[in-house]
Formats: structure tokens, sequence, C-alpha cells
């Protein structure tokens, strides 16, 4: 069976499931959405299913309807407040996960997995109470219920800093394993929130990928070996961190973004966006864009399946640039061939599979002109894949 969890938000997510990733092993939906989703998912995946509680980072902050949503729950208010998190009452936290939880599986009675209620991580120590609080809510609830599923602890990062040096991460580690345990969990989901890993910062591969590897490395010395492991979603790490063993599945998002967003939190306009197949990546969809395609077409050999699937984007491309759903079609496509071409290898081969897949990735991406100005800092056309590529091994 497959690695892969897909994350699922709304019914254009479904149908992509549906499309591409029957074969996972199961979905992660969400407790806010899962009204407008669990009818519509493919059969066989079993169900994950999250609170959707961790956007009371910023209660303040949050957007309709996802604010109603929670202030459905008694105790919400008081556990998005600051002064509470350092001094929580443990009788309110009690009864706010009870509620959560059973709400979970009212929705969802068949679960296989459900997340522990937990906020996101900050840099101090402030929250360390209210979400031991909350595990230890989550561990009562299971004994009470007798719940026989799988608890799943999520570990939110949400500064760099407290990944990258091994100084900031070790406060971090240390409390997980502790959450972990009075969760009495079966599994870590781990996803560093402020990371899009295609923006091909110079700080990538010298300190925030090789920092969140660590994090995982250290991370799994401190819990159970047989420790369900998940990370991402994002675009390359979650691939590298499963080839290299490290995590067991990857979290993955389905043609749109790439990140981990809190629920409540107020998206920008997403810009229309096109996989680059043979260079392992994606690009904002522009006029500029057309013609840098065109160029390239006009300059590389005619001969192997780079040519091949930089024609056939050629030719799709007019009706992907008007249809942002046709463009996620295309996006969610090429990355469920891609991860299947490693799943392919036996997994002691992943890590120098994905290697070579991104070193050939790079090797073509050197003998091509700037990508247009939409890609920042990626704009060499092997910058993301060399990225990755730097960590594989």
């Amino acid at each position: 069976m497959a690695d892969h969890i897909p994350f699922v938000y709304n019914e254009k997510d479904c149908q992509l499931a549906g499309r591409f990733y029957s074969d996972s092993p199961i979905l992660r939906l969400s407790l806010d959405s899962v009204d407008k989703t669990l009818g519509a998912l493919p059969k066989g995946p079993g169900i994950w299913l999250d609170p959707a509680i961790d956007g009371l980072h910023d209660l303040p902050k949050a957007q309709d309807p996802w604010k109603s949503f929670v202030k459905s729950f008694e105790g919400a208010d008081e556990i998005g407040d600051p002064g509470f998190q350092e001094k929580p009452d443990k009788a309110l936290v009690k009864r706010f996960v009870a509620a959560v939880l059973n709400e979970c599986l009212k929705k969802v009675n068949i679960a296989r997995w459900l997340s522990v209620p937990q906020l996101p991580l900050v840099k101090g120590t402030s929250r360390n109470k209210v979400n031991r609080q909350l595990a230890e809510g989550t561990r009562e609830w299971k004994q009470e219920k007798k719940f026989r599923g799988k608890l799943i602890l999520p570990v939110i990062l949400r500064h760099q800093e407290q990944v990258n040096l091994k100084t900031g991460r070790r406060p971090h580690l240390a409390f997980v394993s502790k959450c972990y345990r009075d969760a009495d969990a079966d599994g870590v989901w781990i996803v560093e929130s402020s990371l899009s890993d295609q923006d091909g910062s110079k700080t990538f591969e010298q300190t925030r990928f090789p920092g969140l590897l660590s994090f995982h490395d250290e991370l799994s010395e401190l819990l159970p070996k047989d420790t369900i492991s998940v990370a991402g979603p994002y675009w390359g790490m979650n691939l590298v961190l499963w080839a290299r063993g490290m995590v067991r599945h990857p979290a993955i998002r389905l043609g749109s973004t790439y990140q981990y967003h809190l629920p409540g939190g107020v998206l920008k306009t997403r810009k229309t966006r096109v996989a680059i197949p043979p260079l392992r990546r994606w690009v904002v969809a522009s006029p500029q864009f057309a013609v840098w395609l065109k160029q390239v077409l006009e300059k590389i050999p005619r001969e192997g399946d780079a040519y091949r699937e930089l024609a056939t984007l050629a030719r799709d491309y007019p009706r992907l640039n008007a249809n942002q759903d046709l463009a996620r079609v295309q996006i969610a496509g090429f990355y469920k061939e891609w991860v299947d071409r490693i799943a392919a290898v036996p997994p002691s081969g992943r890590a120098l599979a994905l290697y070579q897949d991104l070193s050939s990735a790079y090797v073509f991406g050197k003998s091509l002109h700037l990508l247009p100005r939409d890609e920042g800092t990626a704009r060499r056309p092997e910058r993301v894949a060399q990225q990755y590529m730097l960590s594989c091994l």
C-alpha cells in the first residue's frame, strides 16, 4: 500500500483524491469542513480526522465560518486567550477536549485516526501548560470512551528558529516527547508551517532544510520505534524525509498550496500555477512563462522525455492558464506520478533514487535561461531541485 496522506478540505480535493489517490492508506479530513467532504471521498482509504482547533493560535484574527465553528465548543474563548494558556483551568480544558473529540466521533465514528487537540508551538514556553493539559485530557477521554483507533499528536511549528539550531530545537523536542506520552499517542504529525519550500532562499540548503531534518531525526530518538510519523505538507521536503526513512508518511496537498495553513486564517488569492515535470517544480502561470516555454522548446533536443513533457505542457498551457481547476489537476497528476516513481523503489534505495531523480532535473535546469520574475529567488530553473537534492543523502 502507498504511504502518502492527502489533506482534504473541500469537494475539489475529494475529486482529485478520487482521481489520483484512491490508493492512499488514509485521508486527513478537518472537522470544520467534514460535512463538505465525507460523502464525496473515494472508497478504500481510511479517515484521519483532525479537530481543527489549532486556529486558536490567533483567535481574534480568525475568520468566519471557522470562528463560529470553534466557538461552539465550551472553553474555546479561554483556550484561545494567552493569559489562560499560561494558567489554564484543567477542568475546563478537559471538558473542551471531550466536546471536540466527541464531535469528531459523532461526525465520523469510523475514523481510524484522530488528532490530539493541540495549539501550535510558539518560541517560548507560554503554551506548554495548556498543551500538556490538552494531551492529558485526550488520554482520559481515550480511556473513558475506550477509543481503539490511533491518536496522532500534531507538532505545528510556527518559526524557523524552532528548528534551525540545536539550541532552538532542544526544548521543543523535550516538550513534544512529554506530550506524546501524556496523550498516550500512537504517532506524530510534524509541520513547519512557515516553510514554503519552493521559494529558493539561500537559507534553505544552509540552515532550514538541515534543521528540519535534524528536528525529525532527534525527535525519533525520543519516541518509541513504532511511532507513526507524518511530515508536511510541503512540496519536496516531505518526500525527502520519507525517502530517507525519517518519516513513514509524506503529507501532501492536492494541486493547490503545498504548505500548511492554520484553520481560520486569511488566505491570499491563489495565483494559477502549473507543474514543470522535468524540473520537479511548479511556476506561476503568466504570459512571460508562455514565452519562456516557447523559447525552451526551440532550444532543447527533440529526443527524450524532457521535450515530450514540455511540449505537452505547451499544448495544454492555454487551457491551464485560463482555468485554475484544470491547472490543479495538472499539478496533482504530475505530483502523483513523481511520488509513485520513488515509491516503486525499495525503501532502502529511495533516498538515492530521489537524489538521482532531482540530479537529472538539476542538470537539465542548468541548461535553461532564467524563469520569469514571478519566481523571485527561484528564477534559476534548477534551483528547487538543487536544494532538495542536497538534502537527500
